[in-house]
């Protein structure tokens, strides 16, 4: 038997070695957080000032913003990043990078954590949540989520003795008031086009709009097959090919996405589709009365979904898991899903948003950003398949060829189903 002296000293030691270390301040959590800035908006202010925010509500951790170029640029270093050990926290990736990211087992689903439950995931919007959830789980949280909208300059309507208040409704009408709209000087130059659908970028993006219009899908729901060669994703491009090459109301060629809301702005373009996020950049920038309205109809009215969701990373401790978790969960409530909507134009991820009193009052006076959530009941969720990247890319370089005439829009989008097929074939 021990000397039960020695067991009393040893346990009055390991007390005291527990009440020291309970009495030293925690240690505070530090946490990367990769952001795609180049996106529409002035919105490095915005990120730096709510993790100014949230730091000073939680003084136990530390946001390092770490803003990583385009989308495109953000995911290729945080796979970098992954593959060498050095993953971030937390980071806003496409929703459709979902994929992409869990064949690289580089994040966490929500479920299952502390505080991350089926009430919460309920209470975005279903039509975002499309693109968060696979597999029956959820691996994304929407934020900078958009759709596509159309915006039209109402002074140029009324110089072309069209209705300012009236944008096209389907496919007919732009066709006959981008002909109005367009105009061209002396010379025969086209000085402003009647209707701009930026190309680069995000091409399969917009040729998403024409194809949900049209009532065909791009893909299925497990991200293994794709649909770009059927009849009426064929038609569809053949439509956005004749906007240029057969009713010369659209630039020809290949349109730059970030050009498009410039173009807008100096009268370059009467109508153009860009998305949701660019709402604050084309308010605070247009110098004359603008209207925003969902894209017209062909078969149908709709818009693919868009924008970023909230990741979680394999790496992270139990205390980053919960710490990161905090964070968004704090990005994405309904007070700052409404500050973040109203400072960038993007739509507010939740019904909830909706109701802050912060919401309401902004939209009374700035009714537009009710036309993005409206046009959610006619949303699809954004292509996304399993090795998305280079997916995308076959469409898109498709898309490229038949907007620049290098190939008809059947053989481009032949082309582009083929190069699809194998790469998904391993999936199926």
């Amino acid at each position: 038997m021990k000397h039960p002296f020695t067991v009393m000293s040893r346990l009055s030691a390991g007390l005291g070695l527990a009440a020291a270390l309970t009495a030293l301040p925690a240690a505070a959590v530090d946490l990367s957080f990769y952001y795609p800035v180049a996106v529409g908006g002035p919105v490095t202010k915005l990120i730096d000032g709510m993790a100014a925010e949230f730091e000073k509500e939680n003084p136990d951790i530390k946001i390092k913003p770490v803003y990583a170029g385009s989308y495109q640029d953000t995911i290729a270093k945080v796979l970098t990043a992954v593959k060498a050990g050095d993953a971030p926290n937390v980071a806003v990736l496409l929703s459709t990078d979902m994929y992409t990211l869990i064949d690289e087992q580089a994040v966490v689903p929500f479920d299952g954590l502390p505080g991350a439950d089926k009430a919460w995931f309920d209470s975005f919007y279903p039509g975002f949540m499309a693109n968060s959830q696979t597999g029956g789980k959820t691996w994304g949280i929407p934020f900078q989520r958009s759709t596509v909208v159309m915006y039209w300059n109402k002074e140029l309507f009324k110089e072309a003795g069209l209705d300012p208040t009236q944008p096209p409704r389907n496919w007919d009408e732009l066709v006959s008031m981008g002909k109005k709209l367009t105009r061209r000087d002396a010379s025969g130059n086209v000085t402003t086009w009647g209707v701009q659908v930026p190309s680069s970028g995000f091409p399969y993006w917009l040729f998403q709009t024409f194809t949900t219009q049209n009532d065909v899908a791009l893909m299925n729901a497990e991200g293994t097959q794709t649909f770009f060669d059927k009849p009426a994703s064929v038609a569809a491009l053949q439509y956005w090919v004749d906007l240029s090459r057969k009713h010369q109301i659209h630039p020809p060629g290949i349109v730059e996405w970030g050009t498009t809301p410039k173009d807008f702005f100096e009268r370059k373009a009467a109508i153009i589709w860009t998305t949701t996020g660019n709402l604050t950049n084309i308010r605070n920038n247009a110098k004359f009365d603008f209207g925003v309205a969902m894209l017209p109809a062909g078969k149908q009215p709709g818009s693919p979904t868009g924008g970023g969701n909230f990741y979680l990373f394999r790496k992270n401790t139990p205390e980053q898991q919960a710490a990161a978790l905090k964070f968004v969960k704090w990005m994405s409530s309904p007070k700052k899903a409404a500050e973040w909507s109203i400072g960038t134009g993007y739509v507010a991820v939740s019904p909830a948003a909706w109701d802050t009193p912060e919401m309401k009052r902004y939209v009374a006076e700035f009714p537009a950003p009710l036309v993005a959530r409206d046009q959610l009941k006619h949303a699809v969720a954004e292509l996304s398949t399993h090795e998305n990247q280079r997916v995308t890319k076959a469409l898109n370089d498709g898309l490229q060829a038949a907007l620049t005439g290098a190939k008809t829009p059947e053989q481009a989008l032949k082309d582009a189903q083929r190069e699809a097929e194998r790469i998904l074939r391993s999936y199926r």
